[in-house]
């Protein structure tokens, strides 16, 4: 069992919707948060108490730079959750390089990148006697990949390949990875895409019962979250 009380978690992408609900329910847990993005009015507006770090995570450095905020607010990094995220709709034949950059940064570079300059301050925690680990959301999509989603979905495939391999790694470091698979959630991330329109999606989970289920895991040690451990929530 993973005691939250006390923890310092690093949670990125915090101003997002499974972002906000993550936080709320860290803190109603007695987490010691750093909350970082691009924005900090979008952090404050967070509502919870915690340190703030801004940065666009895909630049280089900015990984590093989030883990020294928590470092130095709370003195120790217990955990990591990456909770940002961008898509693109449209046919794989008409997606612009751009985009497929974009995509890639997001979604599958920064999270790479993310567990290098966390690995030292996590591995320390474990030496210590902890339980520390990272989470990632690699979506319903890296288990299913989906005509008008491929680039998005390759994209997704690859960071839980890359979850998978390194996990294998972090184990003899005492540090545990998660990829967390959800179906289609009702954020606003399929309404600001960087190319396309979102398609008539049936209606998805509820943010605050995804989070839920995501925290529960971490609490519980699970080392896996795929679709089907948020079958229930529909």
């Amino acid at each position: 069992m993973t005691e939250l009380r006390g923890a310092s978690i690093l949670l990125v992408g915090a101003s997002g919707g499974l972002g906000r609900e993550m936080a709320t329910l860290l803190h109603d847990r007695g987490a010691l948060l750093t909350l970082a993005g691009r924005h900090e009015e979008s952090l404050r507006a967070v509502g919870v108490p915690g340190a703030i770090v801004t940065g666009d995570v895909t630049q280089s450095g900015v990984p590093e730079k989030f883990v020294q905020a928590a470092l130095d607010a709370h003195g120790k990094l217990d955990g990591v959750i990456y909770a940002a995220g961008a898509v693109a709709f449209g046919p794989a034949s008409e997606v612009a390089d751009q985009t497929l950059d974009e995509l890639w940064k997001v979604n599958t570079k920064a999270p790479m990148a993310l567990l290098r300059a966390s690995t030292p301050s996590l591995q320390a925690q474990a030496e210590a006697g902890g339980s520390p680990f990272l989470l990632a959301l690699s979506g319903v999509v890296s288990e299913s990949p989906t005509a008008g989603l491929a680039a998005y979905s390759a994209v997704k495939s690859a960071l839980h390949a890359h979850f998978s391999a390194a996990g294998r790694e972090m184990r003899r470091l005492g540090i545990r990875l998660v990829d967390a698979r959800p179906g289609h959630t009702e954020t606003e991330l399929s309404k600001h895409p960087l190319a396309g329109q979102a398609p008539a999606f049936p209606p998805g989970f509820q943010p605050r019962d995804v989070a839920t289920r995501i925290i529960e895991a971490i609490e519980n040690d699970e080392k896996d979250l795929p679709s089907t451990a948020f079958a229930a929530l529909g």
